[in-house]
């Protein structure tokens, strides 16, 4: 006879266990629990059937794999969490017998420390593997150095995870590895590419945050514990990886001062060339050599002020333009162009990563005081800019502080520009070199203008765009996200409309227009035929003020007027005659009309600026009749068709294509919405 199987000691009952069971079997407290959860990676699972798995009547909400809470009894990190329980009893016990000194020492000394040391290696034991999981850890560090500190966040921590922030970025400029970066409302997002792994983190906008009450800070807590460990290691090694020494040399004064980058002095085996050190060390040079604002390249200056004077480009101009790109093909690369519709679009060739990375190293830049300057810096730096400069209220470590350097190309402002007033002789200047600045808020010559947005969509399009687009007080261009790709049926911002609408969107459009125009003229002409008769109206009863004018006669007070008595027989008649007279008119001018009419061949109805707004107005509508029933019959043809096609389908398939096809529709309407909106903005913008 085949032995009986216990209840609750195979399949699911055996596999998973709640976490009420856990908690017991580690023998630690649930925040202690936590803690090693996050630290060992180890996370909630979902049983199919929780009543089987729970082993009672009532399905627990929190299961764990038994195998995973049997390898936790093994971990260091439990002996440590009891010896602080112990520790913890020990300091209560002396705090009740009245020994604060003795509580102070335990608390000082015997307190253990907890190291993740072991852990970071059991869980990435490959480096690829660490940076593949750097993406949160990357979020959260960046949120923490941005925060205040309260109780909940110490400024320990916050001063541990900017300075990690700061290596890695370090890291990033010296090496050139930053890809994209796109600004939404939610902060701004960061790609980079190291060692063939992709980084993708978000920093949050530099404002004033408020805690909250609603937010746990002490589960954030651990996990910053837990990153903030992970990332010294990945900074140790990749600082190592070419040739640097970790950690690098810290200047608190300078940061301080606002320094932050220039706060760090990177030190390497000759790998980092000297003028890489320089731009590394706060833009300090040594007193013999020929700064940068002596230096000023002169071909960069003559092109800059080309382009100062140049007129704004016309269509012809940009037609020359890519017809003198197209002939001096020689150094330029392929553009692979689409042949035909339905055809495969194949990605466009980019400049390598180190041309890209190099992309602002021949030009100097200066930051206004409206822009911000942390990630401008740090996309400059990571793109080969070794000068740049901005007002001393920014902070430290600009290459110059002063707004009117000659060797400064670009300036990067965000306000509209403002118009200086014209100054007589007598406030003239007497200084040759305060003449030859502008007033404050004014422009240098031969320096180009542009909005942060230039810098953005520079580095994602690999190439250095127009400047006049970006310029102070002009509409910029749409900010796309460099990670969303165009499909086939979806708004594209960067295409001009005609090339996006359908056929018969357009032609519906322009019809719905017509009719618009048609509807605003007839209402026109309406107010035009009822003016002259309101107009009458009130000169014959009311002043300017809308009140009543009595005649010259009537300023002594009648007896006559304060009864009405009816008309008298006089009155009656002449009333009579002058109603025949008026109909008499109204019927000859009614005939005459009718006479020309005839003479002109058209009906009396459509003859007249009426009888042409019907006629436009009814020669629209048929038009738009016959698209409306040519689309309609086009889509039921479709219809069709696609229903042959779904008859040889499965059930299954039949259904996920309805699926498909309903969440198509659903974007192409969103699309055709975005369209409309776009077709009314430049309608009103004429």
């Amino acid at each position: 006879m085949a032995k009986i199987k216990k209840k609750g000691t195979s399949g699911q009952a055996k596999n998973f266990i709640t976490r009420t069971q856990a908690v017991r079997k580690l023998q630690i407290s649930l925040p202690d629990f936590r803690r090693l959860c996050i630290y060992k990676g180890i996370y909630p699972r979902e049983p199919r059937n929780k009543k089987k798995a729970s082993k009672t009547s009532t399905a627990s909400t929190t299961f764990y794999y038994t195998k995973d809470i049997q390898y936790l009894l093994h971990e260091p990190i439990v002996n440590k969490f009891r010896d602080h329980k112990a520790l913890a009893k020990k300091i209560a016990r002396s705090l009740g017998r009245g020994e604060v000194g003795d509580a102070a020492r335990l608390e000082k000394t015997a307190k253990p420390r907890i190291s993740l040391d072991h852990i970071i290696k059991e869980r990435y034991p490959t480096f690829v593997d660490a940076l593949r999981d750097l993406d949160d850890a990357l979020s959260l560090l960046f949120l923490f150095a941005s925060l205040p500190s309260t109780s909940t966040v110490p400024p320990k921590t916050i001063s541990l995870c900017q300075r990690l922030r700061l290596e890695f970025e370090h890291y990033l400029i010296v090496t050139h590895s930053l890809r994209k970066s796109f600004i939404s409302i939610k902060g701004i997002y960061y790609q980079a590419t190291i060692q063939g792994q992709d980084i993708l983190w978000l920093v949050p906008h530099k404002f004033v945050q408020r805690m909250t009450g609603d937010v746990d800070f002490r589960i954030m807590g651990t996990f910053v514990e837990f990153y903030t460990t992970l990332l010294g290691f990945v900074n140790y090694r990749l600082y190592t990886s070419i040739g640097l020494v970790y950690p690098p040399r810290f200047d608190a004064k300078s940061d301080e001062k606002g320094g932050e980058l220039s706060a760090f002095t990177l030190e390497g085996n000759g790998i980092i060339k000297d003028a890489e050190a320089e731009r590394l060390t706060n833009g300090e040079m040594d007193q013999g050599q020929p700064s940068g604002r002596e230096t000023v390249n002169a071909e960069l200056q003559r092109h800059a002020d080309e382009l100062a004077r140049a007129p704004e480009p016309t269509g012809s101009m940009e037609a020359e333009d890519q017809a003198m790109e197209d002939e001096s093909g020689a150094g330029a690369m392929d553009k692979f162009e689409v042949q035909g519709e339905g055809a495969d679009v194949l990605d466009q060739p980019r400049m390598s990563d180190t041309e890209a990375g190099l992309l602002f190293a021949p030009y100097s830049f200066f930051l206004s005081r409206e822009t911000p300057r942390q990630p401008l810096e740090f996309l400059l730096r990571a793109y080969g800019c070794k000068r740049i400069s901005w007002d001393e209220v920014l902070g430290d470590g600009a290459f110059t502080n002063d707004e009117y350097d000659p060797s400064i190309t670009h300036q990067v402002v965000d306000r509209p520009p403002v118009l200086q007033p014209h100054l007589s002789d007598d406030f003239a200047p007497d200084h040759e070199a305060e003449a030859s600045r502008p007033a404050r808020g004014g422009r240098m010559p031969g320096r180009t203008y542009i909005q942060p947005q230039w810098v953005w969509d520079c580095i994602n399009q690999g190439k250095l765009l127009r400047p006049d687009l970006y310029a102070p007080g002009a509409t910029l261009p749409p900010h796309l996200s460099p990670w969303v790709k165009p499909t086939k049926t979806a708004y594209d911002p960067t295409l001009p409309l005609a090339e996006q609408e359908s056929m018969v969107e357009a032609e519906q459009a322009d019809l719905d227009e017509e009719e618009q125009q048609e509807l605003d003229q007839l209402a026109a002409a309406q107010e035009d035929d009822d003016e002259p008769a309101d107009h009458a109206e009130m000169l014959n009863g009311a002043d300017d003020h809308g009140m009543d004018v009595a005649g010259a006669d009537s300023d002594e007070p009648s007896d006559e007027a304060d009864e009405f008595k009816g008309f008298g027989s006089d009155d009656a008649a002449s009333l009579q005659d002058e109603a025949e007279e008026g109909t008499e008119g109204d019927s000859r001018g009614q005939h005459q009309k009718e006479l020309e009419a005839e003479a002109a061949g058209v009906l009396f109805t459509e003859s007249g600026a009426d009888g042409k707004a019907n006629r436009g107005a009814r020669a629209g509508k048929g038009k738009a009749d016959d698209l409306r029933k040519k689309a309609a019959r086009r889509r039921k043809d479709e219809e069709e068709e696609l229903e042959r096609r779904k008859m040889m389908m499965s059930n299954k398939k039949r259904k996920l294509f309805d699926k498909m096809a309903y969440s198509n529709r659903q974007k192409d309407d969103e699309a055709a919405k975005l369209r409309g909106k776009r077709r009314k903005l430049e309608r009103a913008k004429g």
